[in-house]
C-alpha cells in the first residue's frame, strides 16, 4: 500500500532551502559562516519602503481585512496598469491582469493553465524551480544548458532545436540564479523564433507560450537596460504571460504581492486556479501597494537607495574576486547586471587540500568553501546543472557590507592552502 501519492513521494524539496537549513544548523552549533545561499533580504540592511509600511498599517487600521476580489482589488489593478505603462511602456486591459500572493502562485497557475500531462516545457539551465513546476504538473522538462560566455542566458540558436514540439518556454530576466540579463538582440531573436513557430502551428495544436519572469527587473546596475518580449515585438502579447510584483524590487518578499499579465483567456483560467487554492495577496497589502505604486517620487527615491546598497556589495565582491584572479587563484566572476545575485566560478576540481584529499565533485567544492573559507554559496547543481559544475550563486541580500573584507580574506587564505 502507498500512504501518499506517487507525485508527493517523488517531489524534491527546494535544494536552496535545504542547503540554507544545513548552514543555519552549523551556525547554531557555533560555526561562523557567511551564509549567502538564500535569495532574500535581511530587513536590517534592506527594509521595505517606509511609505509602503505606513500604507499597510493604515489599511489594517481601516479594517481592510476581508476577502479581496479573485483577480485583485480594483485600486491595485489600476495602479499596476499605470506603473507598467510608465516604466515599461506596455498596456494591459483589466481582463489581462491579475494579482496573487507573490510570483510563485502565478508561475504554478501558468503551468496548470497551459499544460496537459506530458506536454513539454523548454527552459534554460541554470534556472530556478522550473524542474519542480514540471513535476507538479506532470509535464516533460526540456532543459538547455547555457554558456558562461553568454552570461548563462539562452540564445535563439540554443533553443531552436527543441522549439517545434514544446508548449511553454520559461524565461527569466534578470535571471535567478545568475543576475544576468537578456540583451536586446538576444531576446528579439528568441521572440522571432517563437512567432515563426506559432505561424507553423495549425488545427488543434497548442500555441507556444512564453512565461516571462521579470520579478527582478527594477533591480539593475547602471547601464543595464531591461527588455521584455512585448515591447520588442508587440505581436508577442498574445503568447506572453508575465510574472511580476514587489517581492524583490521593494525588498518585500514577505509582503506577498505579485501580478500576472497576459492573454485574457489565460488570465481568466489562472484567476480560477488561484481562487481555488486561495493564493490571493492579502487585501490590506494590496491596497497599500496600490498607493505606493502611484507615488512616483517614493518609488524613485527608494529604488535609488536600494540599488545603491546592492551595488556597493556587488562592486566590493566583484573587485575582490578580480583581485584573487589576478593573484593567480582559479576563480572568476561575471560582472554584475541585476537582481541580488553574482555568478562566480571556483575551478577547484583536481586541487589538493591540506589533509591530502583531492577535490573531485561539486559537493567537495561546497564543503571546502564552507569548512575552510566559512563561505556558503549555492552551486548551480541546485539549478539544474550536472554534478561537476564549479559555478555558484552568490546572494547579497543578507550580506552585511562591513563583513566583506573579512569574507574575502578568509577566501584568500583558504584558496592559498590548495595545491
Amino acid at each position: 500500500m502507498h500512504n501518499i501519492s506517487v507525485k508527493a513521494a517523488n517531489l524534491i524539496g527546494s535544494e536552496i532551502i535545504k542547503l540554507g537549513a544545513e548552514i543555519n544548523q552549523k551556525i547554531k552549533e557555533g560555526n561562523h559562516i557567511y551564509n549567502l545561499t538564500i535569495g532574500d533580504f535581511n530587513p536590517k540592511y534592506f527594509s521595505i519602503p517606509n511609505e509602503l509600511k505606513q500604507y499597510i498599517v493604515d489599511a489594517y487600521e481601516n479594517n481592510e481585512t476581508n476577502y479581496p476580489p479573485a483577480d485583485g482589488v480594483l485600486e491595485l489593478k489600476k495602479a499596476i496598469q499605470h506603473f507598467i505603462f510608465k516604466y515599461e511602456n506596455i498596456q494591459f486591459a483589466d481582463d489581462e491582469l491579475m494579482v496573487a500572493g507573490g510570483g510563485r502562485p502565478l508561475i504554478h497557475a501558468i503551468y496548470s493553465t497551459i499544460l496537459d500531462p506530458n506536454d513539454k516545457v523548454l527552459y534554460p539551465v541554470p534556472s530556478w524551480n522550473n524542474n519542480h513546476y514540471c513535476h507538479l504538473n506532470d509535464a516533460v522538462k526540456v532543459e538547455v544548458q547555457t554558456k558562461a560566455e553568454n552570461g548563462f542566458m539562452p540564445t535563439a540558436d540554443e533553443l531552436k532545436p527543441y522549439i517545434h514540439d514544446v508548449v511553454l518556454l520559461a524565461l527569466c530576466s534578470p535571471l535567478n540564479p545568475t543576475g544576468t540579463t537578456f540583451k536586446k538582440e538576444q531576446l528579439t531573436e528568441i521572440c522571432d523564433l517563437v512567432l515563426a513557430e506559432n505561424l507553423k502551428r495549425t488545427g488543434n495544436q497548442k500555441p507556444l507560450y512564453v512565461l516571462f519572469d521579470q520579478i527582478y527587473w527594477m533591480l539593475r546596475t547602471d547601464g543595464i537596460e531591461h527588455f521584455n518580449p512585448v515591447s520588442l515585438r508587440p505581436e508577442m502579447k498574445k503568447y506572453t504571460i508575465f510574472v511580476d510584483g514587489i517581492s524583490k524590487s521593494l525588498a518585500a518578499t514577505g509582503v506577498r504581492v505579485g501580478w500576472g499579465l497576459g492573454p485574457a483567456e489565460i488570465i481568466s483560467r489562472m484567476k480560477s486556479i488561484i481562487g481555488h487554492i486561495g493564493a490571493w495577496a492579502p487585501r490590506a497589502e494590496q491596497i497599500a501597494t496600490a498607493k505606493f505604486l502611484e507615488n512616483d517620487q517614493a518609488i524613485n527615491q527608494y529604488l535609488g537607495e536600494l540599488k545603491q546598497k546592492i551595488d556597493l556589495r556587488f562592486n566590493a565582491l566583484y573587485n575582490g574576486f578580480e583581485t584573487l584572479k589576478a593573484k593567480g587563484f582559479p576563480v572568476q566572476i561575471i560582472a554584475p547586471e541585476g537582481a541580488i545575485y553574482l555568478t562566480a566560478q571556483f575551478a577547484l576540481i583536481g586541487k589538493k587540500q591540506l589533509d591530502g584529499k583531492i577535490i573531485e565533485t561539486t559537493a567537495d567544492i561546497s564543503s571546502f568553501l564552507i569548512n575552510r573559507a566559512q563561505l556558503a554559496l549555492v552551486p548551480f547543481t541546485a539549478f539544474g546543472c550536472p554534478n561537476g559544475t564549479d559555478w555558484y550563486r552568490i546572494s547579497v541580500g543578507t550580506l552585511n557590507e562591513n563583513d566583506i573584507p573579512d569574507l574575502l580574506l578568509k577566501l584568500y587564505n583558504a584558496l592559498n592552502e590548495l595545491t
